[in-house]
């Protein structure tokens, strides 16, 4: 380390020595020496400021990336890599700054430290041998760091001048006795912890300096004005304090030098933000949403803080995973992520029990899941935590696995190590476009797809052209969530034919922008100005982040006769009920219209696209295609119609249902057999599966 600090003590040396020599005042020569090594690293600056502009450019990306994925830190961490790629940003370069500093600070104390060696440039053995000769006369400790600032001193004191004469030569001393450190009547060699009195300002000015730069930079900088308080703070408190430090524990002219150094930096981040201005480059509008983002999914997640408790089930946990590898020659599990996923599967299961001997193993993250009440003998339920998942499915040795959680082998979930032969299905929530609203590739390893729909189709066709993916198995499976639908609207049709209310449902989704942030109550307003019950029922994540909002709603329109705030989510019979739904990008349109076969009204809000590839394919989504084929779609500025087009889909009801029933026909597979048509699939999957095994098994 000392040899490190030796060669740049002598590099910044002969700087230093060209500085004394053009101004021969040891604090002006300080400065001068402070302007020059900012100009020579000016190109090092620039590069480093560009980068900023870049981290914070692509900054709103990013936020996007982390609200979207919230919690999932492999995910973020992996597309955030690919941020970092698309934009050419080196985050290591953040460094850069901090470690020049401290680089030069280790240069500079050496320069002052040694000014024989590296300003009066005297030759390395006349050094060595004069210091040793000095301490043997003043027994002064060989350690010390000052013993070439203390023959200085000597000399021009008249004091060792035959000694160090002998050794050094006449015009050394002559050089000695001119040469001086003094500054404003300070001697900048000396120490101020040390020597005391009016040089004690000198750590008291750097830790101000040091301050003020870290304010400007708060203010102005074009990466850190964006940094949270703490950061912020942080910075500050180490900048002051190791500013004080320096002033106190060594020469004075270290404490100088960082002065200048500070007060050069807020001056040089006027110029570079003056030349290559941040705002020509960064979207700050952009910013700020996505800022509000992000803080908006913070908030959920500390509404939801239960949920990452310390697990009450943990024993559970190992027993079921005993359990379950105890087990051999396992034909098919299910694996859902919470409670209330079964309705997903439901039908299908109820299809296997029925009309198999299958026996299937239903795997939940969920200790609270309710389907622990259904457990039977060929209906076997164990509880794995969301932790303990990753390893559990790696080890996976059931003949089919169905999921419908999609990124299998991208992020936590991947595919079993122990079978090659594992047949993954993934079966989707919904009838809405995959290529939008899940992740990019996020169904490219699994091995069969359950479709909705024809549009289902065609988009996962195109995605594995794009994505150069094996063809998987598509089945023409539907949606048990509308068959269910279906079969709950036609048993509660007649009450509803008879009930005497028109009724208007608002049914917003949960994600950023939804219709309860953007325009809630100018919606309200014109609504509850006509003679339908009009009832608002938020989605249930989105109660769980915004209650103020809630509760400001409720006591706003607490007055009107015709208005309900439905928070009871145990029934679904106001959805049935409704003649009218009004939402923005939710899936509950297509499970109520084609259930139902009443329209809806679509309010463009903006649209929460997962995969920023979707584009890439030249298939339409459903959400998209069916706003017009299903009710019709308003945008924002124009909310004033919809009074008008409400009333024109409740005088219109037959024929908004007989096109909607056209539209259903097309769109969706299998109406009303999804679970047997899925159950029967997944039986010929089993048999073969298992014949390839015993084929397997007469040639071992």
């Amino acid at each position: 380390m000392d040899a490190i600090v030796s060669f740049l003590g002598d590099i910044l040396g002969h700087v230093m020595k060209f500085c004394y020599d053009l101004v021969p005042n040891y604090g002006l020569a300080i400065l001068l020496f402070t302007i020059l090594v900012k100009i020579i690293l000016l190109p090092v600056s620039i590069m480093l400021h560009k980068n900023s502009i870049k981290m914070v450019k692509m900054q709103p990306e990013l936020n996007f990336i982390k609200a979207n994925n919230f919690g999932a830190t492999d995910q973020i961490g992996e597309e955030q890599l690919k941020l970092y790629k698309k934009y050419n940003y080196h985050p290591m370069l953040g460094l850069v700054p901090l470690a020049t500093q401290l680089i030069l600070l280790m240069g500079v104390i050496d320069v002052i430290y040694k000014p024989l060696r590296h300003i009066l440039r005297f030759p390395a053995d006349q050094v060595a041998e004069a210091t040793a000769r000095f301490i043997s006369l003043t027994g002064m400790n060989p350690e010390s760091r000052t013993v070439q600032i203390a023959i200085v001193d000597a000399v021009r004191n008249g004091k060792y001048l035959d000694e160090m004469g002998a050794i050094l030569g006449q015009d050394a001393l002559t050089r000695m006795q001119a040469f001086h450190m003094n500054f404003l009547g300070l001697n900048l060699a000396d120490i101020p912890s040390q020597a005391g009195g009016v040089l004690i300002l000198v750590p008291l000015l750097a830790a101000f300096c040091a301050w003020l730069l870290c304010e400007v930079q708060n203010r102005v900088n074009v990466l850190q004005s964006e940094q949270g308080k703490v950061n912020k703070i942080g910075t500050m408190l180490l900048s002051v304090g190791l500013s004080l430090y320096l002033g106190f524990f060594v020469p004075a002219g270290v404490g100088v030098y960082w002065m200048y150094g500070n007060l050069t930096a807020i001056l040089q981040l006027f110029f570079l933000n003056a030349v290559i201005s941040p705002k020509k480059y960064i979207d700050y509008e952009q910013l700020e949403k996505s800022k509000a983002a992000l803080a908006k999914v913070s908030r959920r997640a500390k509404a939801n803080k239960k949920l990452f408790e310390k697990d009450p089930y943990r024993d559970k946990e190992k027993q079921d995973y005993k359990a379950f590898y105890k087990l051999h020659n396992k034909k098919l599990v299910f694996y859902s992520e919470k409670n209330g996923f079964y309705k997903y599967f439901q039908n299908i299961i109820e299809y296997l029990l029925e009309n198999s001997d299958i026996v299937i193993d239903y795997v939940t993250n969920d200790s609270k899941d309710a389907i622990f009440e259904k457990t039977s003998e060929r209906f076997r339920t164990y509880y794995i935590g969301p932790k303990k998942i990753i390893s559990f499915m790696m080890k996976m040795d059931a003949d089919v696995v169905v999921m419908s959680t999609p990124d299998l082998e991208k992020y936590q979930i991947k595919r079993s190590l122990v079978r090659k032969d594992v047949e993954y299905i993934y079966l989707p929530h919904g009838v809405n476009s995959g290529n939008a609203f899940l992740r990019t590739g996020a169904l490219d390893y699994f091995d069969t797809i359950f479709a909705p729909g024809p549009r289902n189709v065609q988009e996962i066709r195109a995605i594995e052209k794009l994505h150069g993916t094996k063809e998987k198995t598509l089945v023409e499976w539907g949606s048990s969530v509308i068959d269910n639908m279906l079969i709950r609207y036609a048993s509660m049709q007649k009450a509803a034919e008879s009930k005497r209310e028109k009724t208007v449902l608002i049914a917003p989704s949960w994600k950023e922008d939804n219709l309860l942030d953007l325009c809630a109550e100018e919606m309200l307003d014109q609504l509850l100005t006509t003679e339908y019950r009009i009832i608002l029922r938020p989605h249930p994540q989105y109660l769980r982040y915004a209650m103020d909002r809630i509760e400001m709603l409720k006591k706003k329109y607490s007055g009107c006769k015709n208005f309900v705030m439905e928070t009871d989510f145990s029934s679904n019979e106001t959805v049935y009920m409704a003649d009218v739904l009004i939402t923005d990008w939710s899936s509950i349109a297509f499970e109520y219209s084609f259930a139902t076969l009443k329209p809806t009204l679509f309010i463009n809000a903006p649209m929460t696209v997962v995969n920023q590839e979707w584009q890439k394919i030249d298939v339409v989504p459903l959400d998209i295609a069916m706003r017009k084929e299903i009710g019709m779609d308003v945008e924002l500025d124009e909310l004033g119609k919809i009074n008008g087009i409400v009333d024109d889909f409740i005088k219109n009801a037959a024929s908004y249902a007989e096109k909607i029933r056209e539209v259903r026909e097309h769109e969706i597979f299998s109406l009303g057999s999804s679970g047997k048509v899925g159950a029967e699939y997944i039986i010929q999957a089993i048999t073969r599966i298992e014949e390839n095994k015993e084929e397997y098994l007469k040639y071992m």
